[in-house]
């Protein structure tokens, strides 16, 4: 049995694909459970349960949320960004959709920023600013949630750098501007309203948002968790592309001794597409209540 709960579509995120390309990628994949996981962002929930019974795969709600987190023993208590899905929650519940409806008004207000930030790097580096027209531009592209992706992807197309990646190295990173600070209790708060369970995504995740930014000890990753964040917690994403067989082993040791479930995932962005490429347990999915076939 195939699972990938951790994908991000085109319509409602970061990925390259629409959700039905994804689908029928997982059909030619014969992956068995699926979780769409955009950001901030549960619009393309029910098309995609829609999609998933079209194609035969049982489906997972699913959303990404990134939180503002701190710990006293850490950086001088500076807070870090760090991400949770919510899974099997209610798509039509109102206080989790009006949340994440205000999460992507700042979304746009933060790029504009973002967007200010850059035009005096580039008049620095004698290169022509951006315009409202260019803003106009970059948010035809967007189809979810805006973020520094998109205005990356617009730079490699104005040809201002070669690829994304030297966006980020070059802009985006030094003209970063904070997201609305989300906290982990209230994102389990929101989750968990919704009848849904509050999972940490990749938590050491080496080339992402994790605890690696306090210590790459796993050992005090999890006294971290111990410390501040277990009673908000249902489960702990274990595999993950860049958690390796140790990580994931220590992980999934940790989750079963604190009672909580366990997930993984390919994190899939569609560059390149890497769905179903993580070898998940059959048993996570009997943790949702469904069947192994």
């Amino acid at each position: 049995m195939k699972i990938d709960l951790h994908i991000h579509s085109r319509d409602c995120s970061d990925g390259k694909m629409p959700l039905m390309e994804i689908f029928n990628e997982a059909v030619s994949r014969q992956i068995s459970l699926i979780s769409i996981t955009d950001h901030d962002s549960i619009d393309c929930q029910e098309t995609a349960r829609e999609l998933a019974f079209e194609h035969g795969i049982a489906y997972l709600t699913g959303v990404e949320l990134n939180i503002s987190f701190s710990h006293p023993q850490y950086l001088n208590s500076r807070p870090i960004s760090l991400d949770m899905l919510g899974y099997q929650y209610d798509i039509y519940n109102q206080a989790l959709n009006r949340k994440l409806h205000e999460l992507r008004n700042f979304r746009k207000k933060r790029a504009e920023q973002i967007l200010e930030k850059i035009n005096h790097e580039l008049i620095t580096n004698h290169i022509e600013p951006f315009t409202h027209k260019d803003l106009a531009a970059i948010e035809e592209t967007v189809d979810g949630s805006f973020g520094r992706p998109h205005i990356a992807n617009y730079m490699v197309t104005k040809g201002i750098v070669p690829d994304r990646q030297t966006a980020f190295d070059r802009y985006l990173v030094k003209c970063n501007v904070p997201k609305m600070p989300v906290s982990l209790e209230e994102a389990s708060e929101l989750i968990r309203s919704a009848g849904g369970k509050l999972v940490f995504a990749h938590p050491n995740n080496i080339k992402g948002t994790s605890l690696a930014a306090f210590t790459k000890s796993i050992n005090e990753q999890q006294q971290i968790i111990r410390d501040k964040m277990l009673p908000y917690l249902d489960g702990i994403e274990c595999w993950h592309p860049n958690h390796d067989m140790q990580t994931a082993a220590a992980y999934e040791r940790f989750a079963k001794h604190n009672g909580l479930i366990v997930t993984g995932g390919s994190d899939c962005h569609q560059q390149p597409v890497s769905i179903g490429t993580v070898e998940v347990p059959a048993y996570v999915a009997v943790q949702f209540n469904f069947q192994i076939k």
